[in-house]
C-alpha cells in the first residue's frame, strides 16, 4: 500500500512538472518577442536599411572599418539536376557590417527531394574571420517538384581579417540529402566563372 501511495504521489508531481514545461515552451514565443523589441535583438538578421525605425541621423555601428572594403564575391555549385545561385555575383562590404545576400533554389525534377549546402572560402584564411548569422547551410531542406526557395545569408567579416585580403570567395555546393557527400568545392576565380546562371 505504501509503494502505491508513493507511486501515485510521484506521477503527481512528474504531471505538474510537465504542464509546467509545457506552459514555460507556450510562454517562450511572447516572451521571446517582448525581449526582442525592447533590446532589439531582432535587428540580427535585417540589413540596416531594413531595420524598421532607424533613423539617417542614427549611429552607426562603431565597430565597422569604413576605412576597408572587401569584395565578396558568391559561387554555387550543384551536385543535381536543379537550379541554384545567387541574386548577386558581388558585394562590397566593409569589415564589421553586418550584410545579407540572397540565394535561389529550384527543385526542376518530378519528385521530392532533401538538400543540403556545404561551404567553403577563398582564401582558406577567411573562414576563420567570416561570420555568418543566419544561413540556409545550417539545415536540410525539402522540395516539392517546381518548388522554388530564396533564402538569406547573413554575414558580418570580422575586422580582424589581415588587410592584405581584398577578396573573399564564399562558394556553396548543394547536394541531394541521401546520396554521397561531395567534396567542398575549392574556391577560385575557375569556380566563380563555371557558376550556373550567376
Amino acid at each position: 500500500m505504501g509503494a502505491e501511495r508513493v507511486n501515485r504521489s510521484m506521477l503527481g508531481k512528474l504531471g505538474v512538472v510537465t504542464v509546467l514545461m509545457f506552459a514555460f515552451g507556450y510562454g517562450l514565443v511572447p516572451l521571446y518577442r517582448t525581449l526582442c523589441e525592447v533590446t532589439g535583438l531582432n535587428v540580427l538578421a535585417l540589413t540596416e536599411q531594413e531595420v524598421p525605425g532607424l533613423k539617417a541621423g542614427s549611429p552607426s555601428n562603431s565597430q565597422v572599418d569604413e576605412s576597408r572594403t572587401i569584395t565578396v564575391e558568391f559561387d554555387a555549385n550543384t551536385r543535381g539536376p536543379w537550379e541554384f545561385k545567387p541574386a548577386k555575383r558581388s558585394v562590397d562590404v566593409h569589415p564589421g557590417e553586418l550584410t545579407t545576400v540572397m540565394y535561389e533554389f529550384q527543385n526542376v525534377q518530378n519528385r521530392r527531394m532533401s538538400a543540403q549546402a556545404i561551404p567553403s572560402y577563398a582564401p582558406m584564411e577567411a573562414q576563420a574571420h567570416f561570420n555568418k548569422v543566419e544561413c540556409f547551410c545550417f539545415n536540410q531542406y525539402t522540395l516539392n517538384p517546381g518548388e522554388k526557395k530564396v533564402w538569406p545569408v547573413v554575414f558580418v567579416i570580422d575586422p580582424k581579417l589581415s588587410k592584405d585580403v581584398k577578396t573573399i570567395t564564399l562558394s556553396y555546393t548543394f547536394f541531394e540529402v541521401g546520396g554521397k557527400v561531395p567534396p567542398a568545392p575549392v574556391a577560385g576565380a575557375d569556380s566563380v566563372k563555371s557558376s550556373r546562371g550567376v
